[in-house]
């Protein structure tokens, strides 16, 4: 009996050890997504390739088109069956950032059985909205038109984004059904994806002023601010209320969507986290399976790297994606939770 404890304590031991080092990963993974430049700054280096996976890269999904138009692809091993698909959409206020910093690889995700996709997509100054969306959409429908050659599964897609990026996720989430963002090649096969991981994205730009943090300096009704130049007019016109409303996932919510996992700090100066309270309504409202995780203390990005965080990632994609009866099988239709900053976890512990 003694010696089946120890086992069992040694289990226990390595299982944590194992969350604890994917979580410090993670930590770093978030910190470099929340540090992605806006209009050209210095870039993070991107993640070494893990051994056994191949890396694809600047694959072009629109033949002859922007430069802007690529994406880089990383397969793990030589599957027995296809894999599915971690689709990352990076940050930098639609002005700035790039496919090569790809946290979920740095994270760890091909070494769970994951591909992972990681896209480029036109930046507000070579395009306004819709271009953004209408590059994700295309980069999906070329993944899928390719699926054979790559040994991906095209009915397991992930979507997966922060700030930005997760506002474009968000979106691709909701506007599944929506044609007038489907232009360019592959349009036989679908946009759509089958999981949404949305981590402090924007949805209604212009109430995120009234929902700004004490100390905010950012505006965003303002003809200078990111939001406006990703629509091309000055979000704070009422005339132009319209335009808004079109880049608003909010706006295509249907009971088809596919199902979301929200993450936002309560104290994000850039993105206030009522813009994510409301995405969670709405789907709730349309019984769209969602779960809106809110970090105390958790900045844009910052503190998100606590191993609890890590592990609800995880239970997400592997159910949604792996079909694994993670503990996400048995989460409400709609789920509000929290959890603590890292770095306050951090220092809690330390005055214990």
């Amino acid at each position: 009996m003694r010696g089946h404890g120890s086992n069992d304590d040694s289990r226990m031991n390595a299982r944590f050890i194992r969350v604890r080092a994917f979580a410090a990963a993670l930590a770093l993974g978030i910190a470099a997504m929340a540090q992605q430049p806006q209009g050209g700054g210095k870039l993070p280096p991107p993640p070494p390739v893990p051994a056994g996976v191949t890396a694809h890269r600047d694959l072009a999904y629109i033949a002859g088109g922007h430069e802007r138009q690529k994406l880089d692809l990383f397969v793990p091993g030589s599957p027995a069956t296809p894999r599915p698909v971690i689709v990352w959409v990076h940050g930098g206020g639609w002005s700035g950032g790039d496919k090569s910093g790809c946290p979920p690889l740095r994270q760890g995700w091909t070494q769970r059985g994951y591909a992972i996709a990681s896209l480029n997509y036109r930046l507000s100054q070579h395009a306004v909205f819709p271009a953004q969306i209408e590059d994700c959409k295309a980069a999906i429908r070329w993944l899928r038109a390719h699926a054979g050659e790559y040994r991906l599964d095209p009915e397991r897609f992930g979507a997966w984004g922060s700030s930005a990026g997760g506002h474009l996720v968000a979106l691709l989430g909701t506007s599944g059904g929506v044609a007038e963002f489907d232009v360019g090649g592959n349009l036989a096969m679908s946009s759509r994806v089958q999981a949404v991981m949305d981590d402090f994205g924007p949805t209604d730009f212009r109430q995120m002023d009234a929902h700004r943090i004490p100390g905010a300096t950012l505006v965003h009704n303002s003809p200078q601010s990111p939001e406006s130049r990703l629509v091309g007019a000055d979000i704070g016109d009422p005339a132009n209320a319209a335009r808004v409303a079109r880049a608003n996932p909010i706006t295509y919510v249907s009971t088809d969507d596919a199902p979301f996992l929200i993450l936002h700090g309560d104290q994000d100066a850039l993105v206030p986290h009522h813009q994510s309270e409301l995405l969670y309504e709405a789907l709730r409202a349309s019984r769209v399976k969602v779960r809106l995780n809110i970090v105390r203390g958790g900045g844009h990005g910052a503190g998100f790297g606590e191993a609890e965080l890590e592990i609800m990632r995880r239970e997400f994609f592997d159910h949604h994606l792996l079909g694994i009866a993670t503990n996400a099988a048995r989460w409400p239709m709609s789920h509000r939770s929290s959890t603590t900053a890292a770095s306050t976890a951090g220092a809690k512990a330390a005055k214990k």
